[in-house]
């Protein structure tokens, strides 16, 4: 059952305020993703803890590197379930994980930051993550 949305919506726009766009649909993802060229950060937001607390703080910390990637895009697990299903389907040999954070080049999956690898770690630890990704591939 999708959680509503006045409860996701302070959520999502934590992201969405840094610049980073939704996509609510499996044709919003396709639309953003199936032909695209160059560096897509796509997160799969949550409502979960390790989100609020080190996900999102992350993400808002990593983007003020002055090396970023060219489209910043979003999924909301939990709430728009076919955008996540197909984001997930770009997501060749990861496992479905909320939070997920992936930077995809050319369509192709370059580096991925799964639950396991942001659930008990500090935000900043996350950015210095992201930013590395950032250096190395944007």
């Amino acid at each position: 059952m999708p959680y509503p949305e006045q409860l996701v919506s302070p959520m999502r726009q934590e992201l969405t305020r840094l610049g980073v766009e939704e996509m609510r649909t499996a044709s919003d993802v396709d639309a953003k993703l199936e032909n695209a060229t160059g560096t897509t950060l796509v997160v799969v937001n949550s409502v979960c803890g390790c989100a609020a607390r080190n996900a999102r703080p992350a993400i808002a910390q990593a983007l003020q590197h002055p090396k970023t990637p060219a489209a910043l895009t979003t999924v909301f697990a939990g709430q728009d379930v076919d955008a996540v299903s197909k984001a997930r389907s770009y997501f060749t040999g990861y496992r479905p994980s909320s939070p997920q954070i992936a930077l995809l080049k050319d369509g192709d999956v370059v580096f991925m930051l799964e639950r396991h690898q942001i659930e008990g770690r500090t935000a900043e630890a996350i950015a210095q993550d992201l930013t590395k990704a950032f250096d190395k591939y944007c």
